[in-house]
């Protein structure tokens, strides 16, 4: 069945019916005087309706706490840090206008937070400590083609000196031996000395390897005459002696070409106690777009992403460490495309569902696998349907986190494709082989879907557009409930507002979710108006929550061990049937990484009921949870708080 299952469809029909008949019976003809948007509002604020359906409800900030939300989290405090950098918006770059916002949904209130670099597009995760790691960001907002007056792009300079790296200033000329043109730098680089090869069997010396640096250069004057054709040889200006001999660029065309985006290497940890950012070790590499997501030991992997010269990182990956707070390069190279989704296995190994944001060529690193990043070993999985749309496809590790099935949901061509999936895929990586097989189709072709894991095991899918980033007023006001046991869709109550690129969903502590952002490129069906983005939030409130009473959940340790149980109070014990831990959310592009809902053994006692932690390090990672009962109605309590150490 493509869309919901037959019970709950006729539980819907039969309310929808009960209502009609009776307003028919209160007013009579009167019901016919309703006009239709009236009756929707009537009809979608019914208890009954509510209670098969939910909720959706919009949030406006006073005008002057709204920001275009581009990067949002739950924080362990219970408020979600809304960050825009300078929001995809060039005057704010140039401005150095960087916002970021703490939210408190419960309180109501909403403050500013100094923003200490443009963390527009950067890569964020959960730390174990409860700071919220993020890293990268924009440099230099991309160029397109008409708009540049200079021509430029990358420059690899090399450095034949085995004894020591050399460092170019920016603003370094470099000449075309055969060309003859002056290119200039526009940043510092640092060239690493070069590496002595030897013979393995003889240990004979054979080369020095030269150590390589990339650089943006552009021409000094404007105008196509100064743009090159071919690749040439470049001599740096004022070297001398031997580091003008071991020293040069090597460039391919530079031309007036679009320029794209360029990152930065700026890391920083948020302290939601503090709430204010703290400058960490830089990464090693300037990252515009990346993925970061948790090992086994603990430490972050940052992976893909656009370079301060606008490419891709040329699969170079490196690692965080929460102790040291410094950054180290992984052995081996990988290239994935930009905020690829990749997640941590059981086995310790890393699941690559295939799903990204776009950048990067169309045939790199965009098979679906597992990846064991010790080895550097990378297997491909196999079944994946629609297996050339998967940008903007999302990726949800399906409730509970220990069944190791994911879900793909649709997802559209590479860059600025019409083309979109209406297909949604499961995986079970606990299978001997595993494989993609399809799961229930939505109505329509899907880029950019929110998805939220939900206490009561549920998935909720909503959003989206048909076309690239809204392209031709093509916003899904659809919502749906996917059912992880019976593996059904069930259409449930349509959001209010339209969301694609730049938005995003987190599921709250009391078992509402949040969503927000959206970025349409234009505002009608004839692409003729530009877009607007979007800065409404906006809530829904999941049928469960209209069942009646909630079950209690209080006192407990806000510590648990791994493999240790916990016991915390609850005045409806006997109805409880299910307890979840639920990793807060850090979304944006459409990759959640940090979402799982780990399910806990528990034993119900004279006071409420005690959970036991599963032991696997790789299945519950170190950090904050929220602790979910649901009762026999579905219902959850609101979460408490615990820390897995």
């Amino acid at each position: 069945m493509k869309d919901g299952s037959s019970r709950r469809r006729a539980r819907r029909i039969a309310i929808g019916a009960a209502v009609v008949l009776a307003l028919a019976g209160m007013n009579g003809p009167a019901l016919y005087r309703f006009g239709s948007e009236q009756y929707h509002e009537y009809k979608i604020n019914r208890p009954e309706y509510k209670a098969e359906n939910g909720k959706w409800d919009i949030v406006e900030f006073p005008e002057k706490y709204r920001l275009n939300t581009i990067h949002a989290a739950l924080l362990h405090t219970g408020k979600i840090l809304l960050i825009a950098g300078s929001g995809n918006n060039q005057d704010n770059f140039d401005a150095k206008k960087f916002d970021t916002r703490i939210w408190d949904p419960v309180k109501k209130t909403i403050k500013k937070v100094p923003t200490p670099a443009d963390l527009f597009c950067t890569g964020h995760t959960q730390l174990p400590n409860g700071n919220l790691l993020i890293a990268g960001g924009t440099k230099r907002y991309e160029k397109l083609k008409g708009d540049i007056t200079k021509a430029g792009g990358l420059m690899v300079v090399h450095n034949e000196n085995p004894d020591e790296p050399i460092t170019l200033p920016a603003g370094t000329r470099f000449s075309g031996k055969e060309n003859g043109k002056t290119f200039v730098s526009k940043d510092p680089v640092v060239v690493e000395r070069a590496k002595k090869v030897f013979d393995k069997a003889t240990g004979k010396f054979l080369r020095n390897e030269p150590g390589l640096g990339r650089i943006y250069v552009e021409a000094q004057k404007s105008g196509a005459k100064y743009e090159t054709g071919t690749q040439d040889n470049y001599r740096v200006q004022g070297l001398s002696g031997a580091d003008a001999r071991n020293t040069y660029g090597i460039a391919q065309k530079l031309a007036l070409d679009k320029k794209d985006f360029q990152g930065i290497k700026d890391a920083y940890e948020f302290d939601p106690v503090a709430e204010k950012y703290i400058k960490v070790d830089p990464m090693n590499e300037a990252r515009w777009y990346p993925t970061l997501t948790t090992l086994s030991d603990g430490k972050i992997l940052s992976l893909s992403g656009l370079d301060e010269i606008g490419q891709l990182v040329p699969g170079k990956n490196e690692v965080y460490d929460p102790k040291t707070k410094k950054w180290t390069y992984t052995d081996g190279v990988r290239q994935f495309p930009t905020y690829p989704a990749i997640s941590l296995m059981q086995n310790g190994k890393l699941f690559y569902s295939g799903a990204n944001a776009g950048y990067g060529p169309d045939d790199v690193g965009r098979d679906p696998g597992i990846w064991d990043l010790e080895t550097n070993k990378f297997k491909k999985v196999k079944g994946m349907s629609d297996p050339k749309l998967l940008e903007t496809a999302g990726t949800v590790l399906l409730p509970p986190a220990q069944d190791e099935k994911y879900m793909v949901i649709g997802g559209g061509g590479v860059g600025e494709s019409k083309l979109s999936s209406k297909k949604t895929r499961i995986i079970d990586l606990l299978a001997d082989n595993p494989k993609f097989t399809d799961g229930p189709e939505m109505e329509k072709g899907t880029r950019y879907p929110q998805y939220s894991i939900l206490p009561d095991d549920d998935v909720l899918v909503s959003g989206g557009s048909e076309d690239y980033r809204g392209r031709g007023d093509t916003n899904i006001l659809q919502a749906r409930m996917y059912d992880s046991k019976t593996n059904e869709f069930t259409r449930v109550a349509d959001p209010l507002v339209g969301r694609n690129y730049h938005s995003g969903s987190i599921l709250l502590p009391d078992g509402r979710v949040m969503f927000f952002g959206s970025d349409s490129l234009y505002a009608d069906k004839a692409n003729t108006k530009p877009g607007k983005f979007e800065q409404r939030v906006e809530i829904y409130t999941p049928p469960y929550l209209f069942q009646g009473s909630r079950p209690t959940l209080s006192g407990g340790p806000k510590t648990i061990e791994r493999g240790e149980s916990a016991a915390f109070t609850s005045k409806h014990s006997s109805s409880i049937k299910s307890a979840r831990l639920i990793r807060p959310s850090a979304s944006t592009h459409v990759t959640d990484v940090d979402q799982r809902s780990i399910a806990l053994d528990f034993e119900k006692t004279k006071d409420g009921i005690e959970v036991t932690v599963p032991k696997s390090r790789n299945l519950v990672e170190s950090g904050w949870y929220m602790l979910f009962v649901t009762d026999d109605q579905g219902t959850p309590s609101k979460a408490q708080w615990v820390k897995i150490p």
